[in-house]
């Protein structure tokens, strides 16, 4: 990676952009995002179109996501470089956490 980012500025992120961008990594709409994003979380996260498209612009804002393309009039986002690696870094924090979790067994 040729430039380092600043991991603190964005993490923890909260469990909604966790999985945003975990179902962004592969270019969907945000209809697809939604459907993914439930699917990942087995139902237990549901984003409505008000909470997505707030946080599709704030993420794209940040450089996190891109718009790449339009399809019937929908926008097609996709992962960055810098969205990938934040996310990476999230989940090595979450797997500490889970470990971390092992002395109440």
């Amino acid at each position: 990676m040729d430039k380092p980012y600043n991991y603190k500025k964005y993490i923890p992120l909260t469990e909604s952009t966790y999985y945003i961008l975990l179902a962004l990594t592969e270019p969907l709409h945000g209809y697809g995002i939604m459907q993914k994003v439930d699917r990942l979380s087995e139902g237990s996260v549901e984003i409505g179109p008000g909470t997505l498209y707030g946080a599709l612009q704030a993420l794209e804002k940040e450089a996190l996501i891109i718009k790449i393309g339009e399809e019937e009039r929908r926008k097609i986002y996709a992962l960055t470089e810098k969205g990938r690696e934040i996310l990476k870094q999230q989940v090595k924090r979450l797997s500490i956490m889970v470990r971390s979790g092992s002395v109440l067994e």
